[in-house]
């Protein structure tokens, strides 16, 4: 990597000309700019925002890299993260991805040159050297919903509790074809829901149904009409569904209206991931309910432990895993 020593060796100029060139601090001849430039260019410099913005202190900012915003759990996280970044005079920078790992890199990026003092990710798992760099670089990282790096202080929910327990319930009430709506298994929520539905439905000596989305993601919606399109050509009989997301259920319940099928009477269905949306639908949505505003505030609290602290008095790594809850509703 270019330094700025390369650059004025370049340049045929002294480090201290190209840095008053790059800051503007003070007056550099036009053509020494633009020589200084043309070796920038040539040698890919970057400047280190980062030790930059150490020497001027902290900024007091966190930035908080998420698949969306809209209508998911994480919009109610961000809000406890906000909250609770709020009260201890902080304030935050949102970007999302759409779990796309490019998109996750370039916010990784543009956040690590100095803009924030810390970073709260709900990572693709794509860019776990990344992090790990950024850390190594004196910025704080925190994992929250999934836990991809155990290097890597996190805060989740137990995913494979609410795959097992949802399937638990559904049999109490006198189902035998349960099929499963689920995301992305290279994502950890996603892999441990479906681990959970796997053993439940191992233990009860049911025939697994799981129907795959071949959607861009994030269209949970269509995920879940289309979904139950699926397991109702897969099986006929299918007495119950459990979605990944609420968002999923949404349009699992349109389906099975538009088909005339009743619920719960029929077809029951739950949410694996509680939203406020859910208990607000014409139709209530069962679901197992993540503490989201808590787990918001919980990450803040570390991520600015791990910022105040001096590097040799840092806190021991931390994981903790909050658990789901049960909310009965209409759907079941």
């Amino acid at each position: 990597m270019a330094t700025l020593r390369d650059v004025a060796k370049l340049a045929c100029v002294d480090v201290s000309t190209v840095s008053r060139a790059l800051n503007n601090t003070s007056y550099v001849h036009p053509e020494t700019k633009k020589k200084i430039y043309t070796a920038v260019e040539q040698l890919s410099y970057k400047p280190n925002l980062i030790a930059k913005g150490l020497r001027k202190g902290k900024r007091h900012t966190l930035g908080v890299v998420v698949p969306s915003i809209n209508l998911s759990i994480f919009g109610e996280i961000v809000q406890g993260i906000e909250i609770e970044a709020r009260k201890l005079g902080y304030g935050i920078m949102i970007c999302t991805t759409k779990d796309n790992p490019d998109s996750e890199e370039e916010c990784l990026n543009r956040l690590r040159n100095g803009l924030v003092d810390g970073i709260i990710i709900a990572s693709t798992g794509q860019n776990t050297r990344l992090l790990r760099d950024i850390m190594s670089n004196g910025i704080s990282v925190m994992q929250m919903v999934r836990k991809q790096d155990n290097t890597i202080g996190s805060v989740v929910a137990d995913y494979y509790a609410s795959g097992y327990e949802a399937v638990k319930y559904l049999v109490k009430r006198g189902c035998r074809h349960i099929g499963l709506i689920n995301g992305s298994m290279d994502i950890i929520p996603y892999k441990e829901r479906y681990k959970g539905y796997h053993k439940a439905m191992k233990q009860c000596g049911l025939q697994e149904h799981i129907a795959e989305s071949s959607l861009p993601k994030g269209n949970y919606f269509k995920d879940g009409y289309e979904g139950t399109e699926q397991l109702l050509k897969e099986d006929p009989d299918l007495d119950a569904v459990i979605v990944a997301v609420d968002m999923q259920g949404i349009g699992v319940i349109r389906a099975l209206k538009e088909r005339q099928i009743a619920i719960p009477k029929k077809v029951k269905v739950i949410s694996l991931t509680g939203h406020s949306i859910g208990g607000m639908l014409e139709t209530a949505m069962t679901s197992m309910e993540m503490p989201a505003r808590e787990m918001g505030e919980q990450v803040t609290k570390m991520i600015v432990e791990s910022i105040e602290t001096e590097p040799e008095n840092k806190p021991s790594l931390r994981h903790m895993v909050f658990e789901a809850s049960l909310m009965q509703r209409e759907t079941t």
